[in-house]
């Protein structure tokens, strides 16, 4: 403030009511020097929370900035930044695995890769498609697009990739095209 309207140190420690060697102890505190090293390292832990997504807890981030810096910050340290900053770590849910299907369940390829069709709700194609939205976000989109002029003729969003969006997405496609028979293709493989 001294700097900016420009009064002297002296008057300020008088209308403070402080000495001026309690100003200056002050202004020396080892505090001081901590505040402005907490500082750099906020800005640090910013840098790196954003360019990884926020997937990083504070103990990844404390070894990025260690092995960045040269340094040995404690990850308490970091943590209680972190905390200061708002920051905190995606929890990632660990994917589902998926048993494998025995060969007499999966359904024969008719299609065979002969993706011509010659009039409309002659040749179905089914497939369901994962949007990543926000920070650990996940929604599926289930369309079927009918092969004779590349035109979806349903499609569901849901939260779950599951038989039942599958199911949902048939049939509000048969309700919009109540005589249709279709060959129904699914690029359907078999997860391990």
């Amino acid at each position: 403030m001294h700097k900016e309207k420009k009064y002297s140190i002296i008057s300020l420690c008088e209308v403070a009511e402080i000495s001026r060697a309690s100003y200056y102890k002050w202004l020396k505190r080892v505090d001081a020097v901590n505040d402005k090293i907490n500082d750099n390292l906020m800005e640090e832990i910013i840098k790196l929370y954003e360019r990884v997504d926020g997937i990083y807890g504070y103990r990844r981030i404390t070894m990025n900035i260690n092995r960045k810096l040269n340094s040995k910050y404690n990850h308490k340290r970091i943590y209680r930044l972190m905390r200061i900053l708002g920051l905190k770590s995606v929890i990632r849910i660990k994917k589902k695995r998926y048993l494998k299907v025995s060969a007499e369940e999966i359904a024969k390829n008719k299609l065979n890769r002969n993706f011509l069709a010659f009039k409309p709700n002659e040749k179905w194609l089914t497939d369901v498609t994962e949007l990543k939205y926000s920070i650990g976000q996940k929604a599926y989109l289930s369309a079927i697009l009918d092969l004779y002029d590349n035109s979806i003729i349903a499609y569901k969003i849901g939260h779950s990739n599951n038989n039942s969006l599958v199911f949902k997405t048939f049939d509000k496609a048969i309700k919009s095209n109540p005589n249709a028979r279709p060959l129904l293709h699914s690029d359907y493989i078999p997860w391990v």
